[in-house]
């Protein structure tokens, strides 16, 4: 799928059930609070949503339980009615994807097998419960690659036969959006992607800023 514009994509999926007086059942995985809060605003009251909260890649555990928490946080303060889900966020999932992003930087074919792992989960989920859709809140970030997001929700929803949501929330200044709604939520905004290695190289370039700084 080259060149399309997913957010108009969704558009059609909603104007369709719309016409057909439908309200689907979709499972939306949620990486954090912040990226969420756009997303859930946005599509709240054309679906019957919960949120997935799977991200096994997430380093050191104690930022893992963090997001967590400001995920139910959010669904409280915006008064959702989703259901927050919380498998088991084992990070040995991650191994064989953590072996390519030790020689690679982010946004790489890591990042793109990182997009498969989060997705697949999702859609089986979403197909052994039941689901109408399932989608992922990836798309609102300006650093995560959309064609390659909506590319593997294809490529899943043909496998599993399970509808995926087409989307970029980053659309209609959706990411600008996602920062002015979590102040006023009072969200915690994480300042890297997420993985041991995201973590360290937001360590270190916190250290070359400081010393230039000191310079």
């Amino acid at each position: 799928m080259n060149n399309i514009n997913y957010n108009l994509e969704m558009g059609k999926i909603i104007e369709k059930n719309k016409k057909a007086g439908i309200k689907p059942k979709l499972l939306m995985q949620v990486c954090c609070a912040p990226c969420s809060t756009t997303v859930m605003y946005r599509i709240k009251d054309d679906f019957d949503i919960d949120m997935y909260y799977y991200n096994p890649m997430i380093y050191p555990a104690s930022e893992l339980l963090k997001r967590t928490r400001e995920v139910a946080k959010l669904s409280k303060r915006m008064g959702l009615e989703a259901n927050l889900i919380v498998p088991e966020n084992d990070i040995r999932d991650f191994y064989d994807i953590a072996k390519i992003r030790k020689e690679t930087p982010e946004g790489g074919m890591a990042c793109y097998a990182c997009y498969k792992l989060r997705l697949e989960e999702t859609a089986k989920y979403a197909k052994e419960k039941n689901y109408d859709y399932f989608c992922t809140t990836l798309s609102i970030s300006p650093y995560k690659n959309s064609k390659w997001i909506n590319e593997i929700g294809k490529d899943l929803e043909e496998k599993y036969k399970i509808k995926y949501l087409y989307s970029d929330f980053k659309k209609r200044n959706g990411y600008k959006m996602s920062i002015d709604l979590s102040k006023k939520y009072d969200l915690y905004r994480q300042s890297y992607c997420g993985c041991v290695f995201s973590y360290n190289e937001i360590k270190e370039y916190k250290k070359e800023i400081n010393n230039t700084t000191d310079d």
